[in-house]
This record gives structure tokens, sequence and C-alpha cells, in this order.
């Protein structure tokens, strides 16, 4: 409990008092606290208070409530407090006279009674009469004697209050008496009876209050008869107070109002905020049932002994909004003072007290507390109170022939003209002066009853269970108009009444309507005032807003998936067209179109993807969630799978050494590949399926930190996003993503094997094996990350979506682009389509492919060996061009030596046209090759370029066929 924690922190304060004793044969009352914690408790908090009580007949003499002071001593120590035997208060009165009590106080040993007797009359009897140590008088009561005939008195027990927390008495004796007067004065009520009122000063609340009830049970039972002033809900009991009626309605009575109120401003959620006392408990036990069976709903408890301060800042921090507070006027300043510091009022909250404080209860300094007046008003304003109709609105003259009017009127000639606001109690003076109206009808009632079986009403004692069950029943069918209103009781004794509400405006309480709960009718004024447009909220409102996809975003992205499925396509076309080309088909076109298939597929799932609660309803939401999962896994499975089947089978074939050659003469079965792809999808739609039977998608909501709006509005926003989601979501993600993450592994490394094979088997393989490596990367960190940012909807579909079209993008540009501009650029369907009209289809694939790959080389060594022979015939003529210059030089020599030498030939020697050493001799056997074939071919060794590309001399005549 919070005193349990009080105590605990003040178990380590040096501002604490120590447990004192209790005065022989008493006891202490320990306020709050059980049983136990009374065993275990040493030290008490500053301020509490502690109250003595006797045992038995025993009354307490000296200070009889001690409270605990900051420096840790006990008020009002060096007075003595004692239990001494009361002796009967019986000898106090003196019917026609006087008695002085000296010392004053309750009759206990040692008080001294001294009698006298009015004019007229005669003492019979001891004049004085002391208190022994055993509760007894020391000489029998004495008398006064008239010898004239007189009303017989019927005396009337009261307490009234006339100090305390609620000095309730200085207002309500008054009226009481002036009812007495009244009473005694009317010759239809009780002619032959005078009533006489024997009051006592309770210094507490009124009869029945907690503090005093037990006292009270065993000194009179007027208090178990009638009380003017009892709130209390466990006094309906009527087990426990079975002879016991009251004018002023129970504490309850304001509880049916309150839930009326509520349901009038559709509150839903209050809190409570009460002292730890029996009758505020009591009251809060039944407003909690009440609520309950109303639909309302209590969200915060909160109770304090002295200091309110925890209770008040629990109730800031729990949001309430609503607050009903339970406790008494200097309480209520404490609890207000918190109120200013902790900002817990204004428009947007509504405080419900208790109406019979003082009009002025917060204008009144208080020590207690360290708030201004004006704290105290700016804080207090707005709120409402409950209040037990006191005083009839209506101008009727009931059994007194009293108006309302008239009585305030005459109660404020008896109060000298105090200041009814300064006055204790005068609000509950009407129930009062009523009390003592419907205590003398029901008397006056009694009295035929009773003269029938031979008895009266002096003969009454409180063992006379005949005159008690006569008054009882007489008491419980009274019914008569006061001035306080209709005067009925319930089956549990207690006043029913109607409530008065007021709101505080201006620093003023205003009537702002009644309700009657004995028949549910609320009358409304309409003048209700709110500091903001109108009753607050129960809450801080919650708007809940959903977060979708941006918009603009999500026709970006889709722009780019519906070009890429138009791209898709044109790819698809392009294939199928051009399936019949070499080319084309030596890259295993019916897997590129499964390519071309699974990219398009994995693009469309792109729309379901950024389609969330902006387009669907919600019980749409799941189809979405399937068409997701499907086209992405099954595109995945059609697009990698088909270009891993092609990666997988070349590096099978390809690239063990020892079989290298012998795998390259095997024949390359189509089935083998469209077998793997289908092992692929099978694996991935049989695992899909499993988990939309055993687990199937559903909508999930995220709710994240409530947000406050930049408006000053009383709500906050509770932003929500919907997922696609099962119940072990976590699981089957992490199987999926585990066998794809090994499959895009795999992937990487065969790529990485095969990149430097060549074969004409799939002549796409390396721009396979490019394309691998984007989408393996890609998907390897779009799939963490979208995980990551899962609660960032934007993010999240912009990394995953833009991962899928650039994956796809990649994936068609590597293998469709390339074939395109090969096809385009030198023509090669427009040859081979004719090659084809020209010597028909081939059965055999290889063998067309050897013979178109050795007439592209005969193409390409044709050019070189022109080329060379340009440079033999260069060649020749510059060695023809050095031997003729030669032989001119040669004649002019001979000439000079020789002048008969005949002159030269003019054709030139056979043996000039010879090479220059070192070359080879040209052969004459050139039937069979043209002249530069054969010129050329000896210039060079078998090392040459021509060898290197493979020109042998069986190959050289096929350029010449």
């Amino acid at each position: 409990s919070i005193f349990s924690v009080t105590l605990l922190f003040l178990s380590v304060s040096s501002f604490c008092c120590a447990i004192i004793r209790p005065p022989r044969d008493g006891g202490i009352r320990y306020r709050g606290l059980t049983q136990e914690q009374i065993r275990s408790v040493q030290i008490l908090p500053v301020d509490y208070e502690i109250e003595y009580i006797c045992r038995g007949n025993r009354v307490i003499v000296g200070p009889k409530v001690r409270k605990c002071l900051p420096n840790g001593t006990w008020t009002d120590m060096t007075q003595h407090s004692r239990c001494l035997l009361l002796c009967p208060r019986v000898w106090t009165s003196l019917e026609n006279g006087r008695v002085a009590v000296k010392p004053p106080g309750p009759p206990v040993e040692g008080t001294v009674l001294h009698y006298s007797c009015h004019a007229g009359f005669i003492l019979e009897g001891r004049n004085i009469s002391h208190c022994t140590k055993l509760g007894k008088w020391d000489a029998p009561k004495p008398t006064c004697l008239c010898e004239c005939l007189s009303k017989k008195k019927l005396y009337i027990g009261a307490l009234f209050p006339m100090s305390g927390g609620w000095p309730g008495g200085q207002a309500c004796m008054p009226s009481a008496q002036m009812a007495l007067d009244l009473v005694n004065n009317r010759s239809d009520i009780l002619p032959d009876y005078e009533l006489e009122l024997i009051h006592y000063d309770s210094m507490v609340s009124a009869c029945g209050d907690e503090s005093v009830r037990d006292l009270m049970i065993y000194l009179s039972d007027f208090c178990r008869m009638l009380s003017y002033g009892s709130s209390s809900p466990a006094l309906s009991n009527r087990q426990r107070f079975p002879t016991f009626f009251r004018t002023h309605p129970s504490a309850t009575l304001h509880n049916p109002t309150r839930v009326q109120l509520f349901q009038k401003w559709k509150w839903t959620r209050i809190a409570t905020i009460q002292q730890t006392t029996e009758v505020f408990t009591s009251t809060l036990d039944d407003l909690e049932q009440r609520v309950k069976e109303a639909g309302i709903e209590i969200s915060v408890r909160q109770s304090f002994l002295t200091d309110p301060a925890v209770a008040v800042k629990n109730l800031k921090r729990q949001d309430a909004r609503i607050i009903v507070g339970l406790f008494y006027e200097t309480e209520a300043r404490k609890v207000f003072c918190e109120v200013f510091k902790e900002k817990l009022y204004g428009k947007k909250y509504v405080w419900f007290l208790i109406g019979w404080y003082a009009d002025n209860w917060f204008k009144i300094k208080d020590p207690a507390i360290n708030c201004t007046v004006e704290n105290m008003t700016e804080a207090v304003e707005g709120h409402v109170t409950t209040e037990i109709v006191m005083l009839n609105p209506e101008t009727v003259r009931g059994v007194s022939n009293m108006t309302s009017q008239e009585f305030i009127a005459a109660l404020m000639s008896r109060l000298g003209g105090k200041n009814p606001e300064e006055t204790g109690g005068f609000q509950e003076a009407p129930l009062a002066y009523d009390a003592v109206w419907a205590l003398a009808l029901a008397l006056n009632k009694t009295v035929a009853p009773l003269k029938a079986k031979g008895r009266r009403l002096e003969d009454f004692n409180y063992n006379n269970h005949d005159i008690t069950s006569e008054i009882y029943r007489a008491l419980n069918t009274s019914s008569f108009e006061g001035v306080s209103g209709q005067v009925v009781f319930d089956a549990q004794g207690s006043r029913m009444a109607m409530t008065l509400i007021e709101q505080l405006q201006g620093g003023s309480y205003k009537k702002i309507g009644y309700y009657d709960s004995s028949q549910k009718n609320l009358s409304w004024f309409g003048n209700d005032v709110w500091i903001g447009a109108g009753p607050p909220a129960d809450r801080t409102v919650v708007i809940e807003e959903y977060r979708f996809l941006s918009q603009k975003l999500f026709a970006a992205v889709s722009v780019f998936a519906g070009l890429g499925i138009l791209l898709g396509i044109v790819c698809l076309t392009f294939n199928i067209y051009n399936g019949n080309v070499r080319y084309i088909q030596n890259s295993q076109p019916y897997l590129n179109n499964m390519t071309a298939v699974g990219c398009m597929m994995a693009l469309a799932a792109v729309f379901p993807l950024g389609i969330d609660g902006h387009h669907v309803h919600r019980s749409q939401f799941p189809v979405v969630c399937q068409f997701r999962l499907w086209l992405l896994g099954l595109g995945f499975s059609l697009a990698y799978g088909s270009m891993f089947t092609k990666i997988w089978w070349v590096h099978t074939l390809f690239t063990k050494k020892d079989e290298k050659k012998e795998k390259k003469k095997q024949h390359l079965e189509p089935w083998k590949l469209y077998a793997t792809v289908g092992v692929l999808l099978a694996i991935d739609f049989l695992s899909l399926m499993i988990w939309q039977i055993v687990d199937p998608l559903h909508i999930t909501v995220e709710k994240f930190t409530k947000e406050a709006p930049k408006e000053d509005l009383d709500v906050l926003i509770q932003p929500l996003l919907e997922h696609c989601s099962s119940e072990k979501m976590n699981t089957w993600l992490g199987v999926v993503y585990g066998y794809k993450g090994l499959l895009l592994l795999l992937g990487i490394f065969l790529a990485y094997e095969t990149k430097s094979v060549s074969t004409e088997k799939i002549n796409d393989h390396r721009a396979v094996g490019m394309a691998i490596y984007n989408v393996a990367v890609l998907c390897l960190i779009t799939a963490p990350v979208t995980m990551i940012l899962s609660s960032q909807q934007d993010a999240s579909f912009a990394f995953a979506s833009l991962a899928i079209v650039f994956s796809a993008y990649i994936t068609l540009v590597v293998l469709f682009v390339p074939k395109m501009r090969r096809l385009i650029t030198r023509g090669e369907w427009q040859s081979e389509q004719q090659d084809t009209l020209k010597t028909g289809s081939s059965t055999n694939n290889n063998d067309e492919e050897k013979s178109r790959q050795l007439e592209r080389e005969n193409r390409e060594l044709q050019k070189i060996i022109q080329e060379k022979e340009e440079r033999v015939s260069a060649l020749r003529n510059q060695l023809a061009e050095r031997q003729a210059l030669r032989n001119r030089r040669r004649p002019s020599t001979g000439q000079n030596q020789n002048h008969n030498a005949p002159p030269p030939s003019s054709q030139p020697d056979p043996k000039s046209l010879l090479p220059p050493p070192g070359y080879p001799n040209p052969t004459t056997d050139n039937h069979s090759l043209p002249p530069s074939f054969s010129n050329s071919s000896n210039l060079y060794p078998a090392d040459s370029k021509m060898s290197r590309n493979h020109c042998h001399n069986s190959q050289i005549p096929l350029l010449y066929k």
C-alpha cells in the first residue's frame, strides 16, 4: 500500500516519531494501518495522528488525539491522558433545575456535581454528588418537585460537533433547538409531553462517524436511532445497525448522480482519489460497482492518508482526465495545491468533489499548504460538485408550517448575524431541523399504540424492546414535507433525496441541474461552462492512423516494373522468332524463355508488393499477400533456376581436365536442362504450398510509439502498419532464405569456375555468369536489409522493389541484348536462313556448326593470304630493280677493258630472276594452286599465323572450290 511505502521511506529518515504507550486501561487507534502493520511498525511519519481509546465504560481524560511533529515529538506531551470510569451521565442533568459540573467535561473520577432548582421548585435530595473510582456517584440523584401540574418531559440526547475537523454543530444545534421549540408549542404533537434536548460536544463530525461510533454504542441508543449528519455507507448495514435512521442521505446517493453525468457527457473512463477513511472507502466501493454496471472503467484508483502529493502525481502520470475526489475539506486544500503544482487542471480535466464544503473553502488560508489563494482559485476553476439537496428549492410550507426561506431567515436570527460561510454545518442545519421533527412525529405516532398496550413513552428504557419496536416502526413509515424536502427513509434507514449539481464558475458555485435518483430524472439547466470548446475527453484521444506506402514512390517503381515487363515481352518475342537461328539455338533458347518469363513474374510481384490498405479492404489483404509470395517465389525459381541450370551443366561437362575432350564430344541433351529447372521449381512450389497449408499468411498490424500532432489538440496519433505475416514467420523465412542463399552462393561459385570455359553447346554461359553475379549480390544484400527496414514501409518497399527491378533488367539486358546486337549488326539471321533454304535442314547440328566454323575461318585466312601475297609481290619488284641496276654497271666496266666485247642482250638473264640468297627456290608445280598462293605458301615457317589459326593444307582448297 501507499502508506506502507511511506513508512518504509520514513524508516530511514530522522523526521518521525517513535511509538508511545497508551494510557492504562486504554489503547491507541492507528488510522489506515492493519493489525499486521501495527505489530511491525516502530515509528510513524510526521503529521500522523493517533487516537486514544479506552476499554469498557471508561473515557479518556486529557488529550485524546496526538500528532507527530517535525521535531520527532508528539503534541501535548506535557498533558497526561488517562482512562477513567464514566459515571452515569443522567446525574449531569436535572429536570426543572441546573447542574454545575466541576471540572467541566465528562463525568469521571473526581467530578463534582452541584444541583439547584428553578424558581417554584424545591430540591429533594443532596445538592452535591461525587464520582468515585468505581464509576458510581456517591449519592442518589436529587429531583426538583413542584406542586403545580405540568407536561411530562422526554429527554433527547444529542451530539453536536462544535469543534474539530467539521464543526457542524455551530448551526445544527440552534436549528434543532428551534425545531424543539416549535414542537413543544404545537398542541397536536405530543400534547402531554415536552421535549428537552441534552447535548454534548462530540468534537468530531456527527453521530455515526467512524471515529466515535464504537463509543456511542455503549453510551446511548439514540445514535442507533436517528442522525442528522452521518453519511457513511457502512451505517446502512442493518445487521450492524438495526435501528438506525438518518435524515442525511448516505454518501452513496452521490454516485447515481455521478454516473448519470458520466453518461451525459459520454465518459467511459474515470479516475478516483480518496482520503483513507471508512466513509470514503465505502462510497468508492459503491461507485465502482455502479460504474461497472454502466460500462464505465475506473482506470486509476489512488488513496492517501495525510499527504496527497504522490497520489496526484500518479494521476498525472496515468493520464487521468475525469477525476472523482473523496476527502474532507482540509485535505481538499492539500490536494488542489498539488493539483496546481502538477498542472492537473484546465480544459483537459474535470474534478468531481463533495458539495458540502464551505463555498469559500479554497480561499481559506491554510498553513499546511504552500499555495496562494490565486493558485488555488486557478486550480479549482470549473470543477463539479454533487450535493444532497438539504434545503427545499420550492416555496412549500411543510409540517412545521415554514417554508425553506423562512427557516433560513429564522436560523440567521438565532445565529446572531454570523456569516453562513464561516459557520460550520450551515448547509446541514435543515437536516438537523427535520431530524427533530421526524423524531417528534414518530413519538407522537407511538402514543396511541403504546397506550393500547398499557405502556407510556416515559416508560422507555434501553431494555424495553416493545417501545423500541414501536418507535422503529413509526420512523420507518415516516413521510412528511420538511424544510429540506420530502423526508422518506428507505429500507436501510437512509434518507431519499434529490441531488444538486453545481459547477464553480468564475470563483463562485452555480447550480447547473438536479437529479432525482428515485425517479431517475435529470433536470438540466444548460448553463454549464467549460474552459475549452466543451466537456473534455475522458482520456487522451488516440487516433489510429495507418501508414501507407507513398503513392509517388509506388507509381514510379510501377512504371519501371511495367517497362521491365515490356522489355521481357520483347526479349521473349525475339527469342521465339529467331529460334531457328543457329546462334540462338546454341544458347538454349527454351531456358532463356524461362528466364524471361521468370523476370516478368518477378516484376509483376512489384505491384502486389506496393498494394496496402490504401488500395484494398483489410479482408482482401491476405489475397494480396498470397500474390506477393507466389509471384516472387515462382518468378525467382524460373529466372534464376534456368540460369543456374546452364551454369551447372557447363561446369559439369567442361571443367574436368582429364575428361575435357571426351565431354566436349558428348551431346548435351535438352531434357536434362529442363529436368533440372523442373526440380528447382518443384522444390519452391512444394515449400510454398506447405507453408500456405500449415501456416497461411494473414494480416498483422504493427503499433508504433504514439505521436503528438503539431496542433494544440488533446489527441495522440497511433501509427499502425499492416504486414503480411504468419504465426511462425521467422521460421519460414529462415528456411526459404537459407535455401535460396545457398543456391545463390553456389551459382556465384559455378560462374567463377566456368569463366574461362569456351563451348558452343551453351554459347552464352559467360553472360549467364555475369547475370548470376548481379542477381546474387542484390538478393544477398536486399533480404537482410528489408527485414531490418520492415517497419519503414517506404524504405522497405523501395529496397525490395528496386532490387527486383534491377535484377530483372540486368538479367534481360545481359542475356538478350548481345544476341540482338549480333544478329542485327552481322545479319546472321538472314544468311543462315538463306543457307538453310539452299542446303536444306541438317540432321546433325554439330557437323553443320563445324562446317560453318571452318567457312568463317577460311574467309579470315583468305584475307590474311591476300595481304601476304601483296607483300611478296612488292618484295619481288624491289629485287628485280636491284638486279637491273647491277646489270647496268657491269657493261660499262667491260667496255673500258675490252672494246671488242659484244653488247648485252636485251633479254634478262634467267638467273637474275632468282630470289636472293637465303630464300628457297620457287617450285614449278603450281598447277593445283594459284600463283600467288603457291608463292606465299613457302615464305613462312609452319609456326606462322596461318598455322596458329589452324590453316592446314587440307583446309586451304576449301577457299577456292
